[in-house]
């Protein structure tokens, strides 16, 4: 192994996330389209979709997104009828943000989603739980 080995791209872990993230990104947006999501809008919708009403800050926890980041989603989901954003009545410091009536009625259209990227990965159940495995497992280890 020569000295700059390490220091090329394609020896770098983090390429080889970043490259795959945008990727399976891109593979997400035609799908997504047709309900005029952004995959960032869709990863807060599938929170949403399981909390129901949630705290922006533990909303921004789970997706891993920073307030300046998130904040522009949720005001858009809110544009769009999905989600509506308040203040807590007893500390106004606490932002709640809750899926509208047609934010719920969505969540079954949207079913339809994981299935054609199941399709779009060519279905290999074993690499991809896998790999979601691992990567779930690195995430953890980056947030010890």
């Amino acid at each position: 192994m020569g000295k700059y080995d390490k220091i090329k791209l394609e020896n770098q872990l983090c390429f080889s996330l970043y490259a795959l993230s945008r990727e399976v990104i891109k593979l997400y947006k035609p799908i997504l389209d047709k309900y005029n999501l952004t995959y960032t809008q869709y990863i807060t919708m599938l929170v949403l979709w399981e909390e129901e009403k949630i705290i922006f800050k533990e909303l921004g926890k789970r997706l891993h997104l920073d307030s300046g980041t998130l904040t522009p989603v949720v005001k858009k989901l809110e544009a769009m009828g999905l989600v509506i954003k308040y203040r807590n009545v007893e500390d106004d410091r606490v932002v709640t943000v809750e899926l509208t009536e047609k934010g719920k009625l969505l969540k079954e259209d949207i079913l339809e989603v994981p299935e054609k990227m199941y399709c779009k990965l060519k279905g290999n159940d074993k690499k991809i739980i896998d790999l979601k495995k691992q990567l779930d497992e690195l995430m953890q280890l980056i947030e010890e």
